[in-house]
């Protein structure tokens, strides 16, 4: 393991994370939802951290890190932007609402904002395929979303943020 250089405070909120649940490995998953919810997002030191706490191996946490299309690793925006790519939602032109946001927002998947309010990413499936195409923004779900709504969505968004 490396030198953990997150600030002293972030460090706290993750030893009190882990000891809410009692520094159980079999509470990982809650964990790493609590510490993302907190932090935004879990780098390589986050995970040392939680590792550590809960006496496993920082691949443990990693795998589950990486195994999880929920987690992320990367900053997110302040409004996280996620296209479900789902078979149901590619059929009713998923990549083309994807492409949509891209030009909107100007940036790729994987990016955010140069003032850090979106970011964009695609799913593989959000479960709710009577929906299609899916769009989440945060945990607010769109369903059946046209281009014109793209810029509705974004511009609601926006607003919020002010």
């Amino acid at each position: 393991m490396t030198t953990i250089t997150l600030p002293k405070c972030a460090i706290e909120t993750l030893v009190k994370i882990c000891a809410k649940h009692d520094n159980q490995p079999g509470e990982l998953i809650n964990i790493l939802h609590e510490a993302q919810g907190t932090l935004g997002y879990l780098p390589r030191e986050v995970q040392e951290v939680i590792a550590r706490q809960l006496r496993v191996p920082v691949s443990r946490v990693y795998g589950v890190v990486t195994f999880y299309s929920f987690f992320t690793m990367t900053p997110k925006g302040k409004h996280p932007i996620s296209v479900c790519m789902g078979t149901a939602c590619y059929v009713r032109g998923a990549e083309t609402i994807l492409d949509e946001f891209k030009r909107r927002l100007e940036i790729n998947a994987g990016g955010v904002t140069p003032d850090g309010q979106f970011s964009l990413d695609s799913l593989r499936c959000v479960g709710a395929c009577g929906l299609a195409p899916v769009v989440l923004v945060g945990e607010k779900v769109y369903g059946r979303v046209t281009h014109a709504e793209v810029e509705k969505i974004i511009t609601e968004h926006a607003e919020k943020s002010s």
